[in-house]
């Protein structure tokens, strides 16, 4: 336990606001955002977080914050970053902490005052929701650990953060929200199933996470729209997003991430109905300038640009499930190397489900700026700027008929 007395004169003088705090932290900090379900061999991101915070002997904050065990989760963490060379600590600011008060520790000048001393900072996985409860008073005010959190960023510390704890990277974060295509259907309430998160990324990015295997590139449409969002950046489990100092953006780990640039995107009123999204695959080592909107393929697919005049695929591209687990980054392979100038997902529900006759129906196109590249050694490819549309469609009942 931290004892709650201490000078509040330090915090006081180092207060500033999350807005105020991200200008400043434009320059200087790295952001590592993993998509959950982090497994403890995946060297390339543990060794990331532990480099980016100063290499051997690193001071790192653990935040269980999000976790329903805080005590259990912020011990393993602790063990996991030290075995690959951290000295990490357990922060005791937890709604589900037992034996203690989290406003208080949350508002504890010798706490705040460790975690400033920190140059990193590790989120677990959860519920996002008691992250921003732990962190903001209830006027929603920072407290003096969460401003100490962006001094140790603004000094040019590190930030790591895994499912819940990806999802406060941004200003906007969803809150408990429906499943995916039921959130497309019947879109999202502000303040209930999209919340503030906590923005250390900036205003001007959201942050979505588990992305491919859950099929949420499509949930973060309606969420981008709704709050004016231009620019997504969406990552799948057990990989990581680097986001360093000049946003400059690298993909690590088992599999990648998803950019969605809504600059050029329309929208129509009624069900919901969007045309000219752009979408692109990060794979493995390519990077992305989130200021430049540049991309740049790992040095293993430098060479491998694909040529279009000599597709691989030679056949209609279609998929009946494209929430499904990766689909959606299957279907954008097959059509960046393919002969056919468009490829066709579906979403539908249950006959039980609500509003069961409305289906939705994503096209994916290439155009003159789609670019895609494929890893000689591992096969994988790289897909930038594809066109996404996707319009409501009639499912008609009933769906089939036994022969």
């Amino acid at each position: 336990m931290w004892p709650i007395a201490g000078s509040v004169a330090l915090a006081v003088a180092l207060l500033t606001t999350p807005a105020e705090a991200a200008e400043v932290t434009a320059t200087k900090g790295s952001l590592v955002i993993i998509g959950g379900a982090l497994r403890p061999d995946n060297a390339a991101v543990w060794e990331r977080i532990v480099q980016l915070a100063g290499g051997k002997g690193a001071r790192i904050a653990v935040f269980a914050s999000a976790s329903a065990n805080p005590e259990k989760s912020g011990a393993a963490l602790v063990d996991r970053l030290n075995k690959y060379g951290a000295n990490a600590f357990f922060v005791p600011v937890a709604v589900r902490l037992t034996g203690t008060d989290y406003q208080a520790a949350a508002d504890n000048p010798e706490l705040a005052a460790a975690v400033r001393g920190a140059s990193g900072a590790y989120f677990a996985g959860g519920d996002q929701a008691r992250i921003t409860r732990a962190l903001r008073r209830p006027d929603g005010s920072n407290t003096m650990v969460l401003d100490a959190l962006w001094d140790l960023y603004r000094r040019g510390g590190v930030i790591a953060g895994t499912s819940a704890g990806a999802a406060i990277m941004s200003s906007t974060m969803f809150g408990h929200p429906k499943p995916v295509l039921a959130t497309l259907k019947l879109g999202l309430t502000d303040g209930q199933e999209i919340t503030p998160g906590l923005g250390f990324i900036g205003d001007d990015v959201f942050v979505d996470q588990h992305l491919l295997v859950r099929g949420r590139f499509a949930r973060m449409l309606p969420a981008m729209l709704q709050k004016g969002y231009k620019l997504g950046l969406g990552i799948d489990e057990n990989t990581a997003m680097i986001v360093g100092p000049n946003r400059d953006v690298e993909v690590i780990g088992y599999k990648g991430a998803l950019v969605v640039d809504l600059s050029a995107a329309n929208a129509k009123q009624g069900d919901f109905n969007v045309s000219n999204v752009r979408l692109s695959y990060l794979d493995n080592g390519d990077r992305f300038n989130i200021a430049r909107h540049s991309f740049t393929p790992a040095p293993d697919k430098a060479d491998g640009r694909l040529d279009p005049a000599r597709p691989y695929y030679r056949e209609p591209l279609f998929s009946a499930d494209i929430l499904g687990n990766s689909t959606v980054v299957d279907l954008m392979g097959k059509l960046i190397d393919s002969d056919q100038p468009e490829a066709i997902g579906l979403t539908l529900d249950s006959a039980n489900s609500v509003q069961p006759d409305l289906g939705f129906e994503f096209k994916f196109s290439r155009t003159g700026e789609s670019v895609g590249y494929m890893s000689a050694t591992t096969e994988a490819y790289s897909v930038y700027n594809v066109r996404l549309d996707i319009r409501p469609i009639v499912v008609k009942r009933p769906l089939y008929q036994y022969k």
